[in-house]
């Protein structure tokens, strides 16, 4: 009998130290691990290299780590909700290596696979490719790390030459990861957009720790609606259904429209 069942939020990070990096899923703030963010901070654990597809909002998910300037790294798709993530990596006192969405997901997704790299077009013919992207500010406004050039290989498609460029896979110390339901063997089911980055981030941790808002016994879970098979999970949390949630922009119709 696998049980992967932690007491507690607290216990089940217990071991994530400084200097770690970090796999958290999420998609704005749909499916962020809260509970198990919260615990981190909590903790005091710093120097953190975190890999996500965003960095919350400034008083909510990974934005409560950054705030607190426990994030050493950030290597995301989208940045634009944060104004401390702007304000530290303008200044220099964070690096960030930017990523297509695309890219990243299957940087995550080869990683937990064990693939070390493959081609994409993605990025061809700009910097992402070439060079040369701020990763981190020296404190005057000048560039103290850039991208590094990539290789780019040419592969014949549909009879045509095109450029690919490498991209090398992701793996990390740890993941954390948030799901609807969940059993003691670490099975996972994710609601809607929560789906988006939590089960690629749960791959591609060496050590997953998945916050659960509802555990069940194994075998309760409908086999063909297993989103994350518990192979990839080392450690669970129920967290429970009420757990706070936050959306990143409330939008409403007018009236009468």
């Amino acid at each position: 009998m696998i049980d992967k069942q932690w007491e507690s939020a607290e216990a089940a990070v217990s071991d994530i130290e400084d200097g770690s990096s970090l796999a958290v899923g999420g998609f704005g703030l749909s499916g962020n691990p809260i509970a198990l963010i919260e615990a981190l901070l909590a903790q005091g654990t710093r120097d953190l290299s975190v890999v996500s597809n965003n960095c919350g909002v400034d008083d909510w998910g990974l934005g409560v780590l950054l705030a607190a300037q426990r994030i050493r790294k950030m290597t995301s798709s989208y940045v634009g909700e944060n104004k401390e993530f702007e304000r530290q990596f303008l200044s220099g006192e964070l690096e960030l290596e930017l990523t297509p969405q695309g890219t990243l997901a299957e940087k995550l997704r080869a990683g937990g696979s064990g693939i070390a790299g493959f081609f994409t077009q993605t990025g061809v013919g700009t910097q992402v490719a070439e060079g040369g992207l701020p990763r981190r500010y020296n404190p005057d406004g000048t560039i103290a790390v850039a991208s590094p050039v990539k290789d780019v290989r040419s592969f014949e498609v549909n009879g045509e030459p095109r450029d690919f460029v490498l991209e090398e896979a992701i793996t990390t110390d740890f993941s954390l990861v948030h799901a609807a339901r969940g059993d003691r063997h670490g099975n996972l089911v994710f609601n809607k957009a929560a789906r988006n980055f939590n089960p690629l981030a749960a791959m591609a941790g060496r050590i997953c720790i998945a916050q659960v808002e509802q555990l069940v016994e194994p075998g309760e879970l409908d086999p063909d609606s297993i989103h994350l098979p518990g192979v990839f999970v080392h450690r669970i949390v129920e967290v429970g259904t009420d757990i706070p949630k936050r959306i990143e922009r409330r939008t409403v119709a007018a009236e009468g429209a």
